[in-house]
Protein backbone atom coordinates (compact mmCIF):
# COMPACT_ATOMS: atom_id res chain seq x y z
CA UNK A 1 0.00 0.00 0.00
CA UNK A 2 1.25 3.29 -1.39
CA UNK A 3 0.66 7.26 -0.45
CA UNK A 4 -0.22 7.61 -4.13
CA UNK A 5 -3.41 5.71 -3.24
CA UNK A 6 -4.43 8.71 -1.54
CA UNK A 7 -3.63 10.92 -3.44
CA UNK A 8 -5.03 8.74 -6.83
CA UNK A 9 -8.22 8.92 -5.00
CA UNK A 10 -8.44 13.06 -5.15
CA UNK A 11 -7.47 12.92 -8.94
CA UNK A 12 -10.34 11.00 -9.53
CA UNK A 13 -12.71 12.84 -7.89
CA UNK A 14 -10.71 16.20 -9.12
CA UNK A 15 -10.83 14.70 -13.01
CA UNK A 16 -14.98 13.52 -12.05
CA UNK A 17 -16.26 16.81 -10.86
CA UNK A 18 -13.68 19.23 -12.21
CA UNK A 19 -11.18 21.67 -10.37
CA UNK A 20 -13.22 23.60 -7.85
CA UNK A 21 -13.51 20.25 -6.03
CA UNK A 22 -9.63 19.52 -5.68
CA UNK A 23 -10.17 22.65 -2.95
CA UNK A 24 -11.79 20.42 -0.45
CA UNK A 25 -9.68 17.43 -0.78
CA UNK A 26 -6.26 18.92 -0.92
CA UNK A 27 -7.63 20.18 2.63
CA UNK A 28 -8.95 17.05 3.67
CA UNK A 29 -6.07 15.15 2.38
CA UNK A 30 -3.36 17.65 4.47
CA UNK A 31 -5.58 17.46 7.53
CA UNK A 32 -5.71 13.51 7.55
CA UNK A 33 -2.22 13.29 7.19
CA UNK A 34 -2.27 15.61 10.49
CA UNK A 35 -4.65 13.08 12.36
CA UNK A 36 -2.17 10.41 11.75
CA UNK A 37 0.97 12.72 12.77
CA UNK A 38 -0.83 14.07 15.84
CA UNK A 39 -1.11 10.79 17.42
CA UNK A 40 2.72 11.14 17.62
CA UNK A 41 1.75 14.04 20.18
CA UNK A 42 -0.04 12.54 22.75
CA UNK A 43 2.64 13.34 26.21
CA UNK A 44 4.74 14.98 23.79
CA UNK A 45 3.81 18.09 23.84
CA UNK A 46 0.61 19.81 25.65
CA UNK A 47 -2.57 20.67 23.79
CA UNK A 48 -2.68 24.70 24.94
CA UNK A 49 1.05 24.34 23.57
CA UNK A 50 0.63 23.25 20.26
CA UNK A 51 -3.17 24.90 20.14
CA UNK A 52 -1.08 28.41 20.76
CA UNK A 53 2.56 27.61 18.73
CA UNK A 54 0.75 26.47 15.78
CA UNK A 55 -0.88 29.66 14.80
CA UNK A 56 1.80 31.49 16.27
CA UNK A 57 4.75 30.47 13.75
CA UNK A 58 1.92 30.39 10.97
CA UNK A 59 1.55 34.12 11.65
CA UNK A 60 4.94 34.98 11.97
CA UNK A 61 5.93 33.09 8.65
CA UNK A 62 2.51 34.58 6.97
CA UNK A 63 3.29 38.19 8.33
CA UNK A 64 5.88 39.11 6.09
CA UNK A 65 4.29 38.19 3.00
CA UNK A 66 0.70 39.49 3.78
CA UNK A 67 0.90 42.42 6.46
CA UNK A 68 1.81 44.74 3.69
CA UNK A 69 -1.26 43.93 1.65
CA UNK A 70 -3.38 43.96 4.75
CA UNK A 71 -1.95 47.91 5.34
CA UNK A 72 -2.57 48.99 2.18
CA UNK A 73 -6.25 47.08 2.41
CA UNK A 74 -7.23 48.50 5.59
CA UNK A 75 -9.70 50.45 4.92
CA UNK A 76 -11.78 48.29 3.51
CA UNK A 77 -10.95 45.53 6.38
CA UNK A 78 -11.62 47.61 9.41
CA UNK A 79 -15.45 47.73 8.18
CA UNK A 80 -15.06 43.96 8.73
CA UNK A 81 -13.39 43.30 11.79
CA UNK A 82 -15.91 42.23 14.16
CA UNK A 83 -17.18 39.38 11.27
CA UNK A 84 -12.96 38.41 10.85
CA UNK A 85 -12.91 37.98 14.82
CA UNK A 86 -16.02 36.12 14.89
CA UNK A 87 -15.07 33.21 12.35
CA UNK A 88 -11.79 33.00 14.28
CA UNK A 89 -13.17 32.25 17.26
CA UNK A 90 -15.56 29.86 15.80
CA UNK A 91 -13.68 28.29 12.86
CA UNK A 92 -10.19 28.31 14.44
CA UNK A 93 -10.27 29.03 18.49
CA UNK A 94 -13.25 26.83 19.70
CA UNK A 95 -13.32 24.01 17.37
CA UNK A 96 -9.55 23.58 17.45
CA UNK A 97 -9.51 24.00 21.38
CA UNK A 98 -12.49 21.99 22.00
CA UNK A 99 -10.77 19.24 19.67
CA UNK A 100 -7.68 19.06 21.53
CA UNK A 101 -9.24 19.06 25.45
CA UNK A 102 -11.79 16.64 23.79
CA UNK A 103 -9.38 14.21 23.62
CA UNK A 104 -8.49 13.87 27.43
CA UNK A 105 -11.95 12.47 27.98
CA UNK A 106 -12.87 10.70 25.05
CA UNK A 107 -11.51 7.98 22.00
CA UNK A 108 -10.61 9.13 19.20
CA UNK A 109 -13.13 7.00 17.45
CA UNK A 110 -15.73 8.77 19.29
CA UNK A 111 -13.94 12.27 18.14
CA UNK A 112 -14.06 11.19 14.52
CA UNK A 113 -17.89 9.88 14.20
CA UNK A 114 -19.09 13.30 15.92
CA UNK A 115 -16.88 15.56 13.83
CA UNK A 116 -18.31 13.68 10.86
CA UNK A 117 -21.21 15.33 12.30
CA UNK A 118 -20.92 18.64 10.99
CA UNK A 119 -21.93 17.82 7.84
CA UNK A 120 -25.37 16.98 8.94
CA UNK A 121 -25.73 19.86 11.54
CA UNK A 122 -24.31 22.25 8.09
CA UNK A 123 -27.47 20.34 6.12
CA UNK A 124 -30.21 21.33 8.96
CA UNK A 125 -28.73 24.53 9.97
CA UNK A 126 -29.06 25.38 5.85
CA UNK A 127 -32.70 23.94 5.31
CA UNK A 128 -34.41 24.73 8.68
CA UNK A 129 -32.74 27.90 9.72
CA UNK A 130 -31.65 29.41 6.06
CA UNK A 131 -34.32 28.19 4.05
CA UNK A 132 -32.19 26.22 2.25
CA UNK A 133 -34.00 23.36 -0.32
CA UNK A 134 -33.23 20.49 0.91
CA UNK A 135 -32.48 17.58 -2.03
CA UNK A 136 -33.21 14.14 -2.71
CA UNK A 137 -28.98 13.65 -3.00
CA UNK A 138 -28.08 15.48 0.58
CA UNK A 139 -30.54 13.81 2.64
CA UNK A 140 -29.84 10.45 1.21
CA UNK A 141 -25.89 11.08 0.43
CA UNK A 142 -25.78 12.69 4.30
CA UNK A 143 -27.15 9.53 5.75
CA UNK A 144 -25.19 6.38 3.50
CA UNK A 145 -22.44 8.50 4.33
CA UNK A 146 -22.40 9.14 7.73
CA UNK A 147 -23.18 5.01 7.72
CA UNK A 148 -20.00 3.82 5.97
CA UNK A 149 -17.76 7.01 8.16
CA UNK A 150 -19.55 4.68 11.46
CA UNK A 151 -18.63 1.78 9.47
CA UNK A 152 -15.02 2.59 9.30
CA UNK A 153 -14.05 4.01 12.85
CA UNK A 154 -16.17 1.03 14.20
CA UNK A 155 -13.98 -1.80 12.54
CA UNK A 156 -17.32 -3.09 11.03
CA UNK A 157 -19.10 -2.97 14.80
CA UNK A 158 -21.01 -0.16 15.49
CA UNK A 159 -23.13 -1.55 17.61
CA UNK A 160 -20.24 -1.62 20.05
CA UNK A 161 -20.59 2.54 19.65
CA UNK A 162 -23.73 2.41 21.90
CA UNK A 163 -22.47 0.41 24.82
CA UNK A 164 -19.72 3.11 25.31
CA UNK A 165 -21.58 5.84 25.91
CA UNK A 166 -21.70 9.28 25.94
CA UNK A 167 -19.23 10.76 28.33
CA UNK A 168 -17.75 14.71 28.76
CA UNK A 169 -15.54 14.34 25.83
CA UNK A 170 -18.07 13.60 23.17
CA UNK A 171 -19.99 17.04 24.74
CA UNK A 172 -17.27 18.84 24.09
CA UNK A 173 -16.60 16.88 20.54
CA UNK A 174 -19.91 18.20 19.84
CA UNK A 175 -19.58 21.84 20.70
CA UNK A 176 -16.47 21.43 18.21
CA UNK A 177 -18.37 20.40 15.39
CA UNK A 178 -21.33 22.80 16.20
CA UNK A 179 -18.87 25.47 16.07
CA UNK A 180 -17.17 24.50 12.27
CA UNK A 181 -20.75 24.17 11.13
CA UNK A 182 -21.17 27.73 12.42
CA UNK A 183 -17.81 28.92 10.63
CA UNK A 184 -18.68 27.08 7.21
CA UNK A 185 -22.03 29.22 6.82
CA UNK A 186 -20.97 32.26 8.32
CA UNK A 187 -17.33 32.17 5.81
CA UNK A 188 -19.96 31.71 2.95
CA UNK A 189 -22.73 34.19 4.27
CA UNK A 190 -20.24 37.07 4.94
CA UNK A 191 -18.71 37.59 1.86
CA UNK A 192 -15.66 40.24 1.58
CA UNK A 193 -15.11 41.04 -2.01
CA UNK A 194 -12.99 43.66 -1.42
CA UNK A 195 -10.67 41.56 1.38
CA UNK A 196 -8.67 38.70 -0.29
CA UNK A 197 -8.73 35.02 0.80
CA UNK A 198 -4.68 35.32 2.14
CA UNK A 199 -5.77 38.13 3.77
CA UNK A 200 -8.46 37.20 5.43
CA UNK A 201 -7.22 33.66 6.33
CA UNK A 202 -3.97 35.62 7.85
CA UNK A 203 -6.33 38.09 10.27
CA UNK A 204 -7.98 34.80 11.16
CA UNK A 205 -4.83 33.43 12.31
CA UNK A 206 -3.59 36.43 13.89
CA UNK A 207 -7.39 36.30 16.19
CA UNK A 208 -6.56 32.79 16.89
CA UNK A 209 -2.86 33.57 17.92
CA UNK A 210 -3.89 36.21 20.60
CA UNK A 211 -7.30 34.40 21.62
CA UNK A 212 -5.06 31.27 22.83
CA UNK A 213 -2.16 32.93 24.65
CA UNK A 214 -3.79 33.22 27.58
CA UNK A 215 -4.41 29.43 27.98
CA UNK A 216 -0.48 29.11 26.58
CA UNK A 217 0.55 31.51 29.32
CA UNK A 218 -1.44 29.78 32.20
CA UNK A 219 -1.26 25.92 31.51
CA UNK A 220 1.54 23.99 32.14
CA UNK A 221 4.72 23.66 29.46
CA UNK A 222 6.49 21.07 27.78
CA UNK A 223 8.98 22.95 25.22
CA UNK A 224 10.03 22.74 21.90
CA UNK A 225 12.49 19.74 21.77
CA UNK A 226 13.39 16.99 19.12
CA UNK A 227 10.43 14.86 19.83
CA UNK A 228 8.07 17.33 19.43
CA UNK A 229 8.97 20.54 17.13
CA UNK A 230 7.87 18.59 13.74
CA UNK A 231 4.66 18.29 14.87
CA UNK A 232 4.11 21.76 15.79
CA UNK A 233 5.80 22.69 12.12
CA UNK A 234 3.49 20.11 10.24
CA UNK A 235 0.32 21.93 11.95
CA UNK A 236 1.41 25.28 11.34
CA UNK A 237 2.60 25.16 7.86
CA UNK A 238 0.29 23.02 5.72
CA UNK A 239 -2.65 21.80 8.85
CA UNK A 240 -2.86 25.93 9.46
CA UNK A 241 -2.08 27.97 6.15
CA UNK A 242 -2.05 25.28 3.27
CA UNK A 243 -5.25 23.55 4.12
CA UNK A 244 -6.97 26.14 6.10
CA UNK A 245 -6.92 28.37 2.33
CA UNK A 246 -7.95 25.04 0.19
CA UNK A 247 -10.89 25.14 2.82
CA UNK A 248 -11.65 29.03 2.84
CA UNK A 249 -11.83 28.59 -1.14
CA UNK A 250 -13.76 25.35 -0.86
CA UNK A 251 -16.43 27.06 1.13
CA UNK A 252 -16.21 30.12 -0.93
CA UNK A 253 -16.78 28.32 -4.50
CA UNK A 254 -19.05 25.51 -3.24
CA UNK A 255 -20.82 26.28 -0.05
CA UNK A 256 -20.70 25.13 3.07
CA UNK A 257 -23.13 22.08 2.66
CA UNK A 258 -21.53 20.64 0.07
CA UNK A 259 -17.66 21.29 0.97
CA UNK A 260 -18.89 19.92 4.70
CA UNK A 261 -19.98 16.77 2.98
CA UNK A 262 -15.70 15.79 1.95
CA UNK A 263 -15.26 15.45 5.84
CA UNK A 264 -16.74 11.97 5.54
CA UNK A 265 -13.81 11.12 3.58
CA UNK A 266 -11.39 12.10 6.85
CA UNK A 267 -11.61 8.35 8.24
CA UNK A 268 -10.94 6.48 5.22
CA UNK A 269 -8.17 8.78 4.24
CA UNK A 270 -6.41 8.84 7.32
CA UNK A 271 -6.67 4.69 7.41
CA UNK A 272 -4.99 4.73 3.78
CA UNK A 273 -2.32 7.01 5.25
CA UNK A 274 -1.64 5.21 8.29
CA UNK A 275 -1.93 1.50 5.70
CA UNK A 276 0.91 3.61 3.44
CA UNK A 277 2.91 5.31 6.73
CA UNK A 278 2.82 2.58 9.54
CA UNK A 279 2.24 -0.01 7.11
CA UNK A 280 -1.13 -1.26 8.98
CA UNK A 281 -3.35 -3.66 7.47
CA UNK A 282 -6.14 -2.70 5.57
CA UNK A 283 -9.16 -5.03 6.75
CA UNK A 284 -12.79 -5.68 4.53
CA UNK A 285 -14.78 -2.72 6.75
CA UNK A 286 -12.53 -0.46 5.49
CA UNK A 287 -13.64 -0.90 2.10
CA UNK A 288 -17.11 -1.39 2.65
CA UNK A 289 -17.44 1.59 4.78
CA UNK A 290 -15.22 3.44 2.17
CA UNK A 291 -17.56 2.63 -0.36
CA UNK A 292 -20.42 3.58 1.54
CA UNK A 293 -18.61 7.28 2.54
CA UNK A 294 -18.07 7.70 -1.38
CA UNK A 295 -21.50 6.89 -2.41
CA UNK A 296 -23.22 9.51 -0.27
CA UNK A 297 -20.71 12.01 -1.46
CA UNK A 298 -21.74 11.52 -4.94
CA UNK A 299 -24.78 11.29 -4.09
CA UNK A 300 -25.09 14.72 -2.53
CA UNK A 301 -23.14 16.36 -5.35
CA UNK A 302 -24.57 14.55 -8.68
CA UNK A 303 -28.63 13.95 -7.54
CA UNK A 304 -29.58 17.99 -7.03
CA UNK A 305 -33.46 17.38 -7.00
CA UNK A 306 -35.63 19.01 -4.62
CA UNK A 307 -37.84 17.20 -2.18
CA UNK A 308 -40.01 19.96 -1.74
CA UNK A 309 -42.28 20.70 -5.39
CA UNK A 310 -41.50 24.00 -6.75
CA UNK A 311 -38.20 25.01 -5.63
CA UNK A 312 -35.51 25.33 -8.27
CA UNK A 313 -32.75 22.60 -8.39
CA UNK A 314 -30.12 25.40 -9.30
CA UNK A 315 -30.26 27.09 -5.81
CA UNK A 316 -28.77 24.24 -4.22
CA UNK A 317 -25.81 24.86 -6.67
CA UNK A 318 -25.49 28.28 -5.85
CA UNK A 319 -26.48 28.69 -1.99
CA UNK A 320 -23.65 25.74 -1.20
Amino acid sequence: MHFKSATGMISVFGAFYGMNYLYPLVAILIWSVNTVVSKQAAGVIAPTEIGFLRWLLAVALCTPFILPAVWRNRAAIRPQIGKIVVLGIFGMVLYQSCAYFAANFTTATHMGIILTMSPLLVLAICVGVLGQPLTAGGALGSLIAFIGVLWVVSEGQPQLLWAQGINKGDVIMLVAALAYAVYNILLKRWAMPRVSSWQLLYLQMVVAMFAQLPLYLAAPKMGINAHNWHLVAYAATLASIVATWFWMMAVMRLGPSRSVMFFNLTPLLTALIAAAWAKEQLHAYLWVGGALTIVGVVLAERWTKPLRAGNAPAATATTG
